[in-house]
């Protein structure tokens, strides 16, 4: 089998994550689970607790990467396979932008802000979800600034994130 697809999922904790956004979260966990797929987050409640929650809840085997802020694992979410305690604070964004090869935003305040701007930076594909209010519906459908081309592709649900994923990888012989 080869390397592991890389999916991060960003978006608000416990204390912004409403109801309907987190079974949002819940419902992407299990679409996108895959074997050959690790999905990588902040490690933390909200967003990032449901999409982990929804991939184990899919009985399908694929790795949850929490990239903590905190200096020990025991603050990750419960659903959380490896833990990655970095020790920098808001700075794990970065680190979460930079393991991800493909980005999934939905709602979002200052932190996510700082992630969509990190993932444009580095060039990478970032889905915006438009049913929730937050960033990444601000930010939906529009460029950051006029040195990289492309912009943040606007997304209205869990079909439309599907076709957007990566492929699946090649297996090595």
């Amino acid at each position: 089998m080869g390397p592991l697809r890389r999916i991060g999922v960003i978006g608000p904790n416990d204390d912004a994550c409403t109801p309907e956004l987190y079974d949002f979260g819940l419902e992407l966990g299990t679409r996108i689970a895959a074997p050959e797929r690790a999905v990588v987050c902040g490690g933390m409640g909200g967003v990032m607790e449901a999409v982990c929650k929804g991939v184990k809840k899919s009985g399908i085997s694929c790795l949850t990467v929490g990239i903590l802020p905190h200096d020990t694992p025991e603050f990750a979410n419960p659903f959380i396979d490896l833990p990655v305690p970095t020790g920098l604070g808001i700075g794990r964004n970065l680190v979460i932008i930079h393991t991800a090869e493909v980005v999934i935003a939905a709602g979002g305040g200052a932190g996510t802000l700082s992630e969509l701007a990190f993932a444009w930076q580095r060039g990478k594909s970032v889905l915006c979800v438009t049913r929730f209010s937050g960033w990444a519906k601000e930010l939906a459908g529009r460029t950051l600034d006029r040195r990289k081309g492309g912009r943040l592709i606007p997304v209205g649900g869990i079909d439309e994130i599907l076709t957007h994923l990566p492929p699946r990888p090649l297996h090595r012989e």
